[in-house]
């Protein structure tokens, strides 16, 4: 057997459909503790906003990111999208975690997988989340409103793939992504990266039909390149494998290139660099609607056109 050339560390990021900004921001930052580490819009349509939370820095493998759009269609999670986002936190701090959902009211629920306990939720829009305790990853550093930098969030324990075509989902993972097969069990077969945060993928061994994208969705899942140079090599094993990646795309915080596997889901491949404080200052980030050059002389008709929020600690932790 060849060795393989390429291999991800794991999940850049995740990003999905919801419909209000505030709610949005209540749920992820206040409720769940994370940095809004950027606020922008959506480059392909500036009157949405693009919104992205992380730990401290945004690190790679933390970062979640939104496009609120008020009028959006309720989505239904199934085939072809991420099913499930999975957060991981500190070792002993998932009764804590139940124990603030509770007092805020939001209703979670216990499961098992793989030997390991979950805690599963959903936020406004019908997202559907889980947290799980680990090891491995670096501890957060961020604290926000009930959540103490002991207790937060690292970032992305991995994710739970909904594949129409679970082989092909399978095979893409492991053939083009790198990862490998660790497990299967209860109906799940699990990957595994090379990271220590977003690097285990579970993924549903039976076909599922499709889901229906909009709001309580997950547009795409992103994985890992370490650079400019690593990029260009990944979109040629794509292209290797016989998909067909976009060209590049820059993202301004990442470079991007996506293509579509034949489970139904959409896969982007971004780069580390250059990182969210290429634009403002790390101290500050996610406090000013940062725009790209090409957007900015258009500054004050976006600004009017978009709903303003504030990132807010949740009254029940006043």
């Amino acid at each position: 057997m060849t060795e393989r050339k390429q291999q991800t560390a794991g999940i850049h990021h995740v990003t999905a459909f919801v419909r209000n900004p505030q709610a949005t921001v209540d749920f992820y930052s206040g409720a769940l503790g994370l940095r809004l580490v950027k606020k922008t819009i959506n480059f392909d349509a500036p009157e949405v906003y693009h919104l992205y939370f992380g730990n401290e820095n945004g690190s790679p493998g933390t970062v979640i990111t939104f496009f609120p759009w008020p009028t959006s269609r309720q989505g239904r999670i199934g085939g072809g999208q991420v099913g499930i986002t999975t957060y991981v936190v500190p070792v002993g701090t998932l009764d804590f975690w139940e124990q603030r959902f509770a007092k805020l009211g939001i209703e979670a629920t216990r499961a098992t997988r793989f030997g390991e306990n979950f805690l599963q939720l959903s936020d406004p829009d019908g997202l559907r989340l889980e947290l799980v305790e680990r090891e491995a990853g670096p501890a957060s550093q961020w604290a926000f409103g009930g959540v103490s930098a002991d207790k937060a969030v690292k970032g992305f324990g991995g994710a739970v793939l909904f594949s129409t075509a679970p082989e092909r989902t399978a095979s893409v993972l492991q053939n083009v992504m790198g990862l490998e097969k660790i497990a299967e069990e209860d109906g799940y077969a699990r990957f595994r990266a090379t990271g220590d945060l977003g690097n285990l993928i579970d993924v549903n061994v039976a076909p599922m039909a499709h889901g229906v994208g909009g709001a309580g969705t997950v547009h795409h899942i992103a994985w890992r390149a370490v650079d400019d140079a690593d990029h260009a090599r990944w979109r040629a094993v794509v292209e290797e494998g016989g998909y067909h990646p976009t060209p590049f795309i820059d993202r301004q915080y990442f470079n991007a290139i996506y293509f579509r596997e034949e489970g139904g889901i959409l896969f982007e491949i971004a780069t580390d660099p250059p990182g969210f404080a290429r634009d403002e200052p790390a101290e500050t980030m996610g406090e000013k609607l940062m725009l790209p050059d090409w957007y900015e002389p258009h500054r004050a008709q976006i600004e009017a056109g978009l709903t303003p929020f504030e990132v807010r600690v949740l009254e029940a932790d006043l």
